[in-house]
């Protein structure tokens, strides 16, 4: 018989008196859920930067199926951690139960400060920014506001109001909120089917793209090409991120023990196959010359392939994008602080459950009202590309904690137990501690403006654990 550890009030069953979160997230909830918040407008951005580094189509697209198989081997071990903690908070949890409340905290700070805040402002200014261009009078680039050297666009506005509904939608309950996510998801997938089909079978581009040509020897050059794949991966890394989600709110979700791995693995399959099949357009659209110098990859194709009348059908494509994955960002970011909060970590009414709506909601309008403020900063992108590095090198760390909790709770019941453990998880530590390393050194700025940021939550830490022994006194 299983003994399971003390349950922290993040993970304990409230009573009839105290309202607690409804497992209302299906499979099908689960897979949308982490499919639209991983497709966001990475794949439709960052293939500019894939092609400045890696100059053959095979690893041009190979890539891609790297950055997804680099991120199965996570997710396998992830599908075990999430069968053993099935509530609120997923990561938080299973570094707090590995490592310690003071690791787990410097996580949930990273994520609430940076990681998904920034994160969801930067996606809502890039619907905003896509959405323009689409809707008559909104195109206009003058700034609505001037302050000295501060400026108001109207894609921050737009941001503004996309962030505000998403967060009220979600605040009214998690139904609302998951039939949001449905919606936006499926259509995603629609226009992203209908773009790619019309693409290959009647667009105007040219399968010679695909010779390595000229750059076949630069290619094979071992000692440049692992600093370039190291550089590349970052994109990607960029592109596959956000697949946590389902830990986050795995105390709404059905059957969690099944559902969390079978969600994660079916979900990553299906990105790794959209991306691969949307740089195999991108590729016989133009040559990885041109690729190289357009920001905006999958407008620039859909105007090779079709006409420039093309580009504003993709812009709404990628607005699409960037507001489902907005939404699943929304969604799944408050319940990392709710269960913050509820170990005593964090601002305590954010560990409160609305009574009607059963959600977290005060955590929802915190996380709201940041994401807001980022936006109206301007800085969102550049905090944002800070945490890329801490978010990787955290799930490197988790995965890790995958071996200490097999030795320091081995009575636990393990639902899901990951598929080729020890090799699986090792390999995912080997190469993504080798990915850190490769970026502290390549990208130094990066690397460390991650780490600040992080070390900026220890006073934070100590207020709370100071104030959390007051009380308990």
């Amino acid at each position: 018989m299983s003994v399971p550890t003390v349950p922290s009030p993040a993970t304990t069953t409230t009573s009839e008196s105290q309202p607690s979160l409804v497992r209302g997230l299906s499979l099908m909830d689960s897979v949308l859920l982490l499919t639209g918040g991983i497709i966001g407008a990475g794949v439709f951005l960052t293939p500019k930067e894939i092609a400045a580094v890696l100059h053959t189509p095979s690893l041009f697209i190979g890539i891609w199926a790297v950055g997804g198989a680099i991120t199965m081997l996570g997710c396998l071990a992830f599908a075990e951690l999430g069968a053993m903690y099935p509530e609120a908070g997923g990561q938080y949890l299973y570094l707090r139960e590995a490592y310690g409340d003071f690791i787990a905290f410097l996580y949930g700070w990273m994520v609430f400060t940076v990681y998904n805040t920034g994160g969801i402002a930067a996606l809502a200014v890039g619907f905003g920014a896509y959405l323009a261009p689409v809707v008559p009078g909104l195109g206009n680039p003058a700034p609505i506001l001037a302050v000295g050297g501060w400026v108001l666009t109207r894609p921050q506005v737009l941001a503004l109001i996309c962030i505000a509904v998403l967060t009220a939608v979600n605040v009214y309950g998690l139904r609302r909120g998951a039939i949001l996510q449905d919606v936006s998801s499926w259509m995603k997938f629609v226009a992203i089917g209908a773009f790619l089909l019309l693409g290959i079978f009647f667009g105007k581009g040219s399968w010679s793209h695909f010779s390595t040509g000229a750059y076949a020897t630069q290619a094979l050059n071992p000692r440049a090409l692992a600093p370039a794949l190291g550089i590349a991966l970052i994109a990607v890394f960029w592109g596959y991120d956000s697949w946590t989600y389902i830990g986050w709110v795995a105390g709404e979700v059905k059957q969690p023990q099944r559902t969390i791995p079978r969600s994660l693995v079916i979900s990553i399959l299906i990105v790794a196959t959209i991306y691969v099949l949307m740089n195999v357009l991108y590729l016989y659209a133009l040559p990885i010359s041109e690729i190289a110098q357009h920001e905006t990859i999958a407008r620039a194709a859909a105007e090779r392939l079709f006409s420039p009348a093309a580009g504003v059908w993709i812009s709404a494509m990628i607005a699409l994008s960037s507001f489902g994955a907005t939404s699943a960002a929304i969604l799944s970011g408050a319940r990392v602080y709710y269960a913050m909060a509820a170990d005593g970590l964090f601002f305590r009414r954010m560990g409160t459950i609305h009574p009607r709506w059963h959600t977290p909601a005060f955590s929802l309008i915190i996380q709201g009202i940041w994401a807001s403020i980022l936006t109206l900063s301007g800085r969102y992108d550049q905090l944002f590309t800070y945490a890329i590095f801490m978010g990787v090198a955290a799930s490197c760390l988790t995965v890790a904690g995958l071996f200490i909790l097999r030795r320091k709770h081995p009575e636990m019941a393990r639902p899901f137990r990951c598929t080729g453990y020890p090799w699986v998880p090792a390999l995912y530590v080997l190469v993504s501690g080798a990915w850190a390393l490769n970026t502290l050194y390549e990208r130094p700025l990066e690397s460390f403006g991650g780490t600040l940021i992080v070390l900026l939550g220890v006073p934070g830490y100590l207020y709370w654990k100071r104030t959390n022994r007051k009380l308990a006194a």
